[in-house]
């Protein structure tokens, strides 16, 4: 049992759902169907984001509520990122050059069924201290790399004092440029940024946080007084949306949360095209919808509101942006290229 006394975004996680009998209270499931589901996959939902649920069905409810699709689902694999294979110690993926994914958290305050890390979020096999120690050990060894992204599971849902001593320890090696906090926590959890925290990371810098919005009606006035607190301690915020069937697959809804998003000072930074995770092809949409927002919102938005529509290629091959065709037409003396509009215009090509 929680204490009473206990920070307030303690408290609210304590009383998370866990199993599909408590879900059952709130909604009319099918609770021996979903029980499977979460024998393979773990369910969480607070009662902070349960509450912006506004209907069964809805774009809040299909990202947090399982269903019966993730384990009759035949398509996608476990690891649609090779993080494994592409990891020389357990919970730290070195795909880049000059930078890596180091895990330092298994838990979520809730756990998205289109995660692409579903195969392990959750249990506490994840990360262990051991991990954690020897990703360590690997970076500062490893000068190359400048750029470190924490991730998980949730680095926030770390005691302040379990993340102050991972963050000092990747300060104190000279080589380590940047520190990136990968979170979702400010959208699903915002109570977790109190000003403790807040005080604390930004002691940290040059530090950056990539949280995680999928729909305008997460952004609530508690999101917006996170956003503001880690704004103010001068921490860059941007955003990684991932485009999902029946959440945002529109542009009036991702045109909408974008506009939003800037309202709270975070930078609309990706849009992903969800990675083909086994469990979540009822996520999926074709790339042509993206590609289909992306130009519908070129000239009908300010340019910060747009984001770069990315794949990140099956397999470990890293992320490639994709942009709608804009240039429809070429020869040696010019360029033709619709705008926004739709409209053709010719660009001289000059011998410079």
């Amino acid at each position: 049992m929680i204490s009473q006394t206990a920070p307030l975004w303690k408290q609210i996680l304590s009383q998370s759902i866990t199993t599909p009998k408590s879900l059952s209270a709130f909604f009319e499931i099918d609770e021996p169907a979903l029980q499977k589901v979460t024998a393979r996959y773990p369910i969480r939902i607070n009662p902070y984001y349960l509450g912006l649920i506004k209907k069964k069905d809805d774009p809040l409810y299909k990202q947090c509520i399982p269903d019966i699709r993730e384990i009759k689902d035949k398509n996608g694999v476990d690891d649609p990122l090779n993080e494994e294979g592409l990891s020389p110690v357990s919970g730290l993926t070195h795909k880049y050059p000059d930078r890596v994914l180091f895990l330092i958290s298994s838990r979520c305050a809730m756990y998205c069924r289109f995660c692409n890390r579903k195969r392990k979020v959750g249990r506490s096999s994840m990360v262990t201290e051991k991990s954690v120690k020897e990703g360590l050990s690997y970076i500062r060894s490893h000068k190359k790399i400048r750029d470190v992204l924490l991730s998980g599971g949730d680095p926030l849902l770390l005691e302040n004092q379990s993340l102050h001593s991972v963050l000092a320890e990747l300060r104190a090696m000279r080589h380590v440029e940047i520190i990136r906090i990968g979170t979702r926590v400010p959208c699903t959890l915002p109570q977790r940024i109190t000003h403790h925290l807040v005080n604390m990371l930004k002691k940290f810098h040059p530090l950056y946080i990539h949280t995680h919005f999928n729909h305008p009606d997460e952004i609530t006035p508690e999101a917006a007084l996170a956003c503001e607190r880690l704004a103010d301690a001068g921490i860059p915020m941007g955003c990684q949306i991932v485009l999902l069937k029946g959440v945002n697959d529109n542009l009036a809804t991702m045109k909408n949360l974008v506009q939003k998003l800037l309202r709270i000072r975070v930078r609309p930074y990706y849009l992903f095209q969800a990675d083909l995770t086994k469990g979540t092809s009822h996520f999926w949409t074709p790339i042509s919808k993206g590609l289909e927002i992306i130009s519908g919102l070129q000239g009908h938005t300010s340019g910060l509101c747009i984001p770069h529509f990315a794949i990140d290629l099956p397999g470990g091959g890293g992320k490639v942006p994709l942009l709608p065709k804009f240039i429809v037409g070429a020869n040696k003396k010019s360029l033709v290229i619709k705008n926004y509009l739709g409209q053709e215009y010719r660009y001289p090509l000059y011998d410079i």
